[in-house]
């Protein structure tokens, strides 16, 4: 049973508005100021809350900024309930961060509309989808029902890519973002004396190609090239751009999808930035590992060429072919099949990546 928490001076109006959703199978709870409605949020957390505006104590402004700073309490649905109707209030609750705004008096229908909606979104925002096509297509299938209507086709095509075939360049039009559902690619960008700076290499599970969609010039901003067989989808810039602007909790939902790569991205500059070419080298070994590109006593993997593992932890390729053949003579890497690397030993450069510490 879905607990809701109405905040609301008016004796009547709280008590109609709880018979109506208790009718409906809801458990309503009441507050009867803003002060007594934050100390019972807190304390019972429900599913959602409905509050009045202007009331004594704390007005429903304050109840809801305060209400929104606290980590416990800063992700149930608000819909604000007043007397008001004037553009002013309805932007303010919504600048605000109010989910929704009802005018009193209002029809029960409506009540109950707006309730099932909010609620519907909040389960939506917290639901986890599988990092693979089935999990994207039932996120998509999802995401397009809540923006009421078919915007969205159920299934995207599969393409696949040989071995350095080029997924996108840079500079053409950035028609698409491409979810990989097998396989590996790098992405790089191509400096003025025509050399490659490797910019990120992804497996199974990882979208490419969302900055490229977002910026000014709408074009790609590197090149995306496989490094062995791959399959890959592609979802439409026109789609995409509906997934982050037509509904505020699809958005934040779909960003949180595809913000992870870009976590990593960040992640690495800071690792270049700031820690020694031989704990950059273990991080880096361990990262492709878990991503698939390399692998763990066995050389299945699409492997690395020495220029692009140099790029990836930002230094000249004789530098890192020293960082690897250290690693070698100490026992925690080995040469495959066409100079594929072979992780032996995960702990100690699990160590050397965390502590910097000579193994």
């Amino acid at each position: 049973m879905k607990k809701i928490l109405i905040i609301e001076d008016n004796v009547d109006v709280r008590e109609n508005t709880a018979d109506i959703l208790k009718l409906e199978g809801f458990d309503a709870i009441t507050a009867t100021n803003g002060k007594e409605g934050v100390q019972m949020a807190i304390q019972l957390q429900p599913d959602l809350i409905i509050c009045d505006i202007m009331m004594p104590l704390m007005d429903g402004y304050e109840v809801l900024e305060y209400l929104s700073n606290r980590p416990d309490s800063g992700s149930i649905p608000f819909i604000f309930l007043s007397a008001k109707s004037e553009k002013s209030d309805l932007r303010k609750g919504m600048n605000l961060g109010a989910d929704d705004y009802l005018t009193k008096p209002f029809e029960a229908s409506d009540l109950l509309n707006a309730i099932n909606c909010r609620l519907e979104k909040n389960a939506f925002l917290k639901r986890e989808f599988e990092k693979n096509l089935d999990g994207i297509h039932a996120f998509l299938k999802e995401a397009s029902d809540l923006l009421g209507e078919k915007i969205l086709p159920k299934k995207y095509d599969t393409e696949v890519y040989q071995r350095n075939e080029e997924v996108y360049q840079e500079g053409h039009p950035s028609n698409n973002l491409y979810f990989i559902k097998s396989g590996s690619l790098k992405t790089y960008k191509t400096t003025e004396t025509g050399k490659e700076f490797i910019t990120g290499m992804y497996g199974p599970g990882k979208f490419v190609g969302q900055l490229s969609i977002l910026s000014k010039n709408e074009s790609y901003l590197e090149t995306a090239s496989a490094l062995e067989a791959l399959e890959i989808f592609k979802i439409p810039k026109s789609d995409f751009l509906k997934l982050i602007s037509e509904d505020p909790i699809v958005s934040k939902k779909f960003i949180n999808i595809i913000s992870n790569d870009l976590v990593e991205v960040q992640e690495q500059l800071i690792n270049m930035a700031f820690t020694p070419v031989r704990q950059r080298a273990a991080r880096t070994l361990l990262e492709l590992e878990e991503k698939g590109i390399l692998k763990y006593e066995d050389d299945k993997g699409p492997g690395i060429p020495r220029e692009d593992f140099a790029g990836l932890i930002g230094t000249a390729t004789e530098t890192a072919v020293r960082a690897l053949s250290q690693f070698r003579s100490e026992g925690l890497i080995k040469m495959g099949a066409l100079r594929k690397i072979i992780i032996l030993d995960k702990e100690k450069l699990r160590r050397i990546a965390d502590y910097n510490m000579a193994y």
